[in-house]
């Protein structure tokens, strides 16, 4: 009796045990695969780094055509705020906790190995970097070149379009600065008197300059100027509004910034440039979120003249992630999901991937959107803070897409190498 009363003791106990367990839930991603992202050297499809510059010399502002670091006061996301821990953590993991340490200690002492050096904490072999032009201790290999396309939708006066926010008073100087910049390049202190003749001597011109100098895609921050609607319009009706010169309002300046949009993007495609266009929700209390809704770009997408051309939907169009997994369809979209992994939790990222995934994971890319944000949230620690980021909602989409039998675990690894570097790899030939 007594051995009888033992055995069902214990195997009441086993039960209980055996419910408990079945109760816990299973960690977020499988440990291996986990570790196994971690361990891929990626390549980064966006991201701002910031030049070494030397004693005396001016701080580096060619990492923005339009830099968001002296705006108006917004509602920053919490990541971005003075003492985030996210950010306390990355400059921990960068500098250590020696306070005699700094990150300018560190940078001297690396001197123009420094930015290299960060990619290597990132884990990032390749980095796109979005500046106006490259220079000392950002070069290839390591940084890959993708300059600024908007100034060249501007060759009249933009005077009366700037006044619509105080946005873009602070952004249309910076265009018509990089503008001048441009046509100084080329020899001339004007645009030409045709717009034929500007398409000629300064459009082209510039871009195959670009080209040459290394640049692998042109960045378009249209978003943060105007709706991305880039409606097809005809040379005659762009020829005459260019004619009239003077200062269009928007609605009389818009057909010739679209014809111009769509010629750049034609030209990049015949230089083999992939075209990036910032698509989400940007910096600043006066962006105009619905103009930056990756629909907007159908019409190009669907534009037989542009299906050579590549288009890249940088950071994935947040909060619109839906409408642009919906364009991936078009053989000639892409999308990356920088930027998100910097304000949204992992586990926000990763259901948005999970979808891109079992849609077209050939189109999906990684990226940082590293960025000198401030002081404290450099594009050194926010590069470290995304890329970490990044990586876990990977890992947390591709445990799921394992555990409820989408892929096997075999495919996740695969999978894992498409997004991290094999996509971009095979989009810009690197």
């Amino acid at each position: 009796m007594k051995i009888a009363r033992a055995f069902v003791a214990a195997a009441l106990a086993t039960m209980l045990v055996g419910c408990r367990t079945a109760r816990e839930p299973l960690p977020a991603t499988d440990p291996d695969l986990e570790k196994e992202i971690g361990d891929i050297r990626a390549i980064d499809n966006h991201a701002h780094p910031v030049r070494v510059t030397q004693t005396g010399e001016a701080p580096d502002r060619g990492f923005d055509a339009l830099p968001v670091d002296n705006m108006e006061p917004q509602t920053d996301p919490v990541n971005l705020r003075t003492g985030a821990q996210a950010a306390l953590d990355a400059t921990r993991s960068l500098y250590g906790d020696n306070q005699r340490s700094t990150k300018e200690q560190v940078a001297k002492q690396k001197g123009d190995t420094y930015p290299a050096w960060v990619l290597d904490r990132m884990g990032v072999d390749v980095m796109l970097a979005n500046r106006v032009e490259m220079g000392p201790s950002v070069t290839a290999p390591r940084f890959r070149w993708v300059p600024f396309a908007d100034a060249l939708m501007y060759p009249l006066d933009t005077a009366k379009i700037a006044a619509a926010t105080p946005d873009r008073k602070q952004f249309f100087p910076l265009e018509d600065k990089l503008l001048r910049s441009y046509l100084d390049t080329v020899q001339l202190k004007a645009p030409p008197a045709t717009l034929g003749e500007y398409l000629t001597k300064v459009v082209t011109p510039t871009l195959e300059r670009q080209r040459a100098g290394g640049a692998v895609a042109e960045k378009f921050e249209a978003a943060y100027l105007r709706s991305l609607s880039f409606d097809r319009v005809e040379h005659a009706v762009a020829e005459r509004i260019y004619a009239q010169r003077g200062a269009p309002d928007d609605a009389s300046y818009k057909p010739l910034e679209d014809f111009l949009f769509r010629y750049i993007a034609g030209e990049c495609g015949r230089l083999g440039m992939a075209v990036h266009i910032h698509v989400m929700a940007g910096a600043g209390g006066y962006f105009d979120v619905g103009g930056a809704n990756p629909l907007n770009l159908e019409t190009v997408l669907n534009d037989p003249a542009l299906r050579k051309t590549n288009f890249v939907m940088v950071h994935g169009g947040w909060p619109f992630t839906r409408q642009a997994a919906a364009l991936l369809t078009k053989p000639n979209a892409y999308l990356d999901f920088s930027a998100q992994t910097l304000i949204l939790p992992p586990a926000t990222v990763a259901a948005t991937l999970r979808e891109w995934l079992a849609l077209t994971p050939e189109k999906v890319l990684f990226g940082t959107d590293a960025y000198p944000y401030t002081d404290e949230l450099g594009w050194e620690e926010s590069g470290i803070v995304s890329a970490k980021a990044g990586r876990k909602a990977l890992a947390i989409a591709l445990t799921g897409m394992v555990r409820d039998g989408e892929v096997t675990r075999a495919r996740a690894s695969v999978l894992a190498r498409m997004v991290l570097r094999e996509n971009a790899k095979k989009l810009y030939g690197l």
